[in-house]
């Protein structure tokens, strides 16, 4: 026996190793998840034990995904744990929501210094260093510090990098986890976790830890104290979940992506417009069959073990109006930031001072990354002016409340993602979409022809004195909308009967799908990038592919094109006809294949993986909301 070998492999197999993180796309992963599955037989039934072990194997796993960031989950644990039972123990009203601030405040920072510290470093040099140099005063700019990095250097005589901030992979999901739970104790909805080893295991529970979906505490802590419960039924829709999540991340979003996608958006203006075009919309399929297949996976290995996740996608390109689709993507993070965010801030009741206080902020946020200041000055005037229209007419207040929080909520769900100038445009153009549809929705259909026609004269007009890609982008969307809402009125004027339903609500979808996805452009331009690169290059990205879109097209290339990409373009069909298909047709199957005999399951896994692995790309692709 080779002990030298052993040794070696026992420190690569307890190391960390930033290249080749533990995903679900690897065949690492579900090694670590037999032995998961072997040991979770032994202990099932024993509450307190079972807890314990999944806590322990969900470190190990966030180890094995990000390395010594564990002890930043380890520290949200402890503190929130404690301040949970201090929450609950205070005995006036003052003092529990004093230590709610305390939990919030922690949360918030600690996540705020991993996700924005590149851009309040931007602001101290911008304007401290800049008054210090006009007043003739030296005083250096300050750089960017990972002292999370530092302090474990100095621990281990590591030799991570202290002048780069990695953003801890899925930060976000587990602070707002632990948020959740901080604030349902504070309502009273739910009692504090006992056993730090429990709570642990609510915090860090492995399937949905670094990608979602968002386990509110009052869904999933009653599920700590139940008895495991599998039946042959449940077993087959896990098997489904699991596969499906799979068939989706590695046959259509990586190949997607790697041989049409990535290519694009690397450089656009080597593409034709027609290539521009229909990456975007090809992206709007990736994005969704990589998260969502993160989901489905992530609810298959869950319900494997008794527990269940949240749904977090309900067929969103099925979606009439940009608020319905918010209803279908991401739901957990839809319902967290409706509950703690929507809501305080006044819901569709009122505005409140924090709805102000959330546009001052925004405003300044907005002059930091136009490095302009009149364009946080136009934001105020506009808060102004809302104000004034709300203190003049009474009777629109409740209304026009509703609209400016809903806005604020979608820029500060655009903030999340991140602090660059891509982000904020495109939370700004599902906030504008949304309340689009809240005023078109109320206008007859003469009105909406008209409003549809005076805006392509407009910018008809404005294409014909500046002639600029942007405009013809416009012309062809309000010209498209027009279109439909001609057939709409002529219908509606020689028949007087009800219209055609499902010839109306495949227009609205197909309306919304293609809203959505152009909103899509600013979010992929900034993915992946450097936050220091992010606003320039998102909007260089953003800019030439608006160009080559708006330009003049060659449409001789267009056939070679399609025979060229064809088997990127006939992946891209099938994926959206499946996504349209009736749910009820969806769930059928999904029964039948739970319903099968154990042996014809195990035969349907062993013919998906084959059909799975022809599509497995040289490189495995990281999930794309790992980075947020």
């Amino acid at each position: 026996m080779d002990w030298n070998n052993i040794i070696a492999y026992l420190q690569e197999l307890f190391s960390f190793d930033a290249r080749r993180p533990l995903l679900f796309t690897q065949f690492y992963f579900w090694a670590f998840f037999a032995f998961v599955i072997a040991g979770f037989s032994l202990v099932y039934n024993r509450r307190l034990l079972r807890n314990t072990f999944l806590f322990a194997v969900s470190l190990f796993f966030y180890f094995k995904t990000s390395g010594f960031f564990i002890f930043i989950l380890i520290f949200a644990t402890f503190s929130d744990f404690i301040l949970g039972k201090c929450i609950y123990k205070a005995k006036s009203k003052p003092n529990k929501k004093l230590f709610l601030t305390i939990s919030v405040v922690v949360n918030l920072f600690v996540l705020s210094y991993f996700k924005y510290a590149y851009f309040f470093t931007d602001v101290y040099n911008t304007f401290v260093v800049n008054l210090c140099h006009s007043f003739n005063l030296c005083y250096p700019e300050h750089q960017v510090i990972n002292y999370l990095a530092l302090w474990t250097n100095n621990l281990t005589g590591s030799g991570f990098r202290v002048d780069k901030i990695l953003l801890p992979v899925g930060i976000s999901f587990y602070t707002f986890q632990t948020i959740s739970y901080s604030v349902e104790v504070y309502r009273e909805k739910i009692k504090p976790v006992k056993n730090i080893l429990d709570f642990g295991f609510y915090v860090s529970f492995f399937p949905g830890l670094v990608a979602g979906p968002i386990v509110r505490a009052n869904e999933f802590i009653p599920q700590l104290y139940g008895k495991f419960f599998l039946s042959k039924k449940q077993f087959g829709i896990a098997l489904f979940w699991i596969l499906n999540g799979l068939a989706k991340k590695m046959i259509l979003s990586d190949y997607l992506a790697v041989n049409f996608i990535d290519r694009v958006f690397t450089n656009p203006l080597m593409y034709t417009g027609f290539e521009n075009l229909m990456s975007l919309f090809a992206y709007s399929l990736q994005v969704y069959a990589d998260f969502s297949g993160y989901t489905d996976i992530a609810i298959g290995i869950a319900m494997l073990m008794g527990f269940y996740l949240p749904k977090n996608f309900n067929s969103p390109y099925k979606a009439t109006n940009p608020a319905n689709f918010w209803k279908r993507w991401h739901m957990s993070l839809s319902r967290w930031l409706t509950d703690y965010l929507y809501i305080p801030l006044g819901g569709n009741r009122k505005t409140t001072f924090a709805t102000f206080a959330v546009i001052g902020i925004i405003a300044l946020i907005v002059m930091f990354l136009a490095n302009n200041i009149w364009v946080a000055l136009g934001i105020i005037a506009l808060g102004l002016i809302l104000t004034i229209l709300i203190i003049l007419f009474p009777s629109r207040k409740k209304q026009m409340g509703a609209n400016i929080n809903t806005m604020n909520t979608m820029l500060l769900g655009g903030l999340w993602h991140g602090a660059s100038w891509n982000f904020m445009i495109w939370g700004g153009l599902n906030g504008l979409g949304i309340l689009s549809f809240r005023l078109w929705k109320k206008r007859t259909i003469y009105q909406k022809t008209i409003i549809t026609a005076v805006l392509f004269a407009l910018l008809t007009g404005l294409w014909v004195a500046f002639p600029q890609p942007v405009f013809v982008m416009g012309m062809a969307w309000t010209a498209i909308i027009f279109f439909g809402t001609c057939i709409e009125m002529i219908y509606s004027t020689f028949r007087k009967g009800k219209p055609i339903k499902w010839l109306k609500n495949s227009w609205s979808i197909f309306l919304t799908f293609v809203f959505i996805t152009f909103t899509r452009l600013f979010f992929r331009s900034g993915s992946n990038l450097d936050p220091v690169q992010a606003n320039s290059e998102a909007w260089n990205t953003a800019k030439n592919m608006v160009s080559k879109i708006g330009g003049t097209w060659d449409w001789s290339l267009i056939g070679n094109i399609i025979v060229q990409y064809r088997n990127v373009f006939i992946l891209f069909v099938l994926g959206m006809i499946i996504h349209w298909l009736p749910d009820r047709f969806k769930r059928w199957y999904r029964y039948n294949f739970a319903a099968l005999p154990l042996p014809l399951q195990l035969l349907a896994v062993v013919v998906a993986i084959f059909i799975i692995y022809q599509f497995v790309t040289s490189e495995l692709q990281p999930f794309i909301y790992f980075q947020f």
